[in-house]
């Protein structure tokens, strides 16, 4: 029987979401692809420093045990396999075990996500970020500039989702936007029983339970849905996450308020949504990234 990630959870990630390399970025955008892969050379054997998702892609990992591999993380980047090097060199020297990697010089990556069977695709480039989406991959933006993960918490992977256009369909948010709260309220409890639709990254999160299913001594998942919901509309979403025989962690039904703070309490490796104010805000103090999907986008 061949190779086969089939079973796994597998996450792909492009070199500027894991890794920092803001400065080289910004010598690329301000020259061209030469000089960026010239400075990579140079740097060759200089480690980058972690980026945004390097906590998330880290704590995932440690689910592997020499007898079962349940963790896959791919490179997928627009990097040139010159440059490449740089990025394998230092996903070796923080220990990750990362094997496959593919680099397009600019070419779009996002293509080679169906052959990997991937269950996430994090990426700076909005356009990967949409077609990944478009072709049925729960994928988000990694904001740079984001504020790293806390190590308050070394044995959990912390993840927060917002609930309508991320983790459910944006059915009730198109009738929030065209016909104000109100009718969005009446709307949920007419149809509280009736399980929202699957959003984009409801793939993810059911791959996160059965990861979480087998949780080790090392590691555990704790998963929260931090959404703009309120009373009553709380309801169909709980009931929607029983019909999938998934139970999250936590969850924060806000009506409205600014998620950052919560999220700083919570304090997950990363937190996804489909609004960018609200990655804007919780940017500044946890790992966030855009989910472009829905009415919003």
């Amino acid at each position: 029987m061949g190779i086969t990630l089939d079973g796994k959870l597998v996450v792909a990630i492009s070199s500027r979401a894991l890794f920092d390399f803001e400065e080289e970025n910004q010598v690329f955008e301000q020259t061209d692809d030469t000089a960026y892969m010239r400075l990579q050379l140079e740097r060759l054997d200089i480690p980058a420093k972690p980026g945004v998702a390097f906590s998330m892609v880290r704590k995932l990992l440690a689910f592997n045990q020499e007898s079962a591999q349940k963790v896959e993380v791919v490179i997928l980047s627009r990097n040139d396999p010159v440059s490449g090097l740089r990025v394998m060199k230092s996903a070796a020297h923080y220990a990750l075990p990362i094997i496959r990697c593919s680099f397009t010089r600019g070419e779009a990556p996002w293509r080679y996500l169906k052959p990997l069977r991937a269950n996430l695709f994090l990426s700076t480039h909005l356009s990967d970020v949409r077609a990944a989406l478009a072709a049925g991959v729960p994928a988000a933006q990694v904001y740079p500039q984001s504020a790293h993960a806390s190590d308050a918490h070394p044995l959990e992977v912390r993840i927060a989702f917002d609930g309508d256009a991320v983790l459910f369909s944006d059915e009730a948010e198109r009738v929030y936007q065209s016909e104000g709260l109100n009718a969005f309220q009446q709307h949920e409890m007419d149809k509280v029983a009736l399980p929202l639709p699957d959003g984009p990254f409801k793939p993810l999160l059911v791959a996160l339970h059965r990861l979480q299913q087998a949780s080790t001594p090392r590691m555990r998942i704790r998963t929260a849905l931090v959404t703009a919901r309120s009373a009553p509309a709380h309801e169909r979403a709980i009931r929607t996450l029983m019909d999938w025989n998934i139970a999250v962690d936590e969850a924060m039904f806000l009506g409205g308020l600014d998620k950052g703070e919560f999220l700083r309490e919570f304090e997950p490796d990363f937190f996804f949504d489909d609004q960018t104010g609200h990655i804007e805000s919780a940017a500044r103090h946890v790992p966030a990234g855009h989910v472009a999907s829905g009415i919003r986008n």
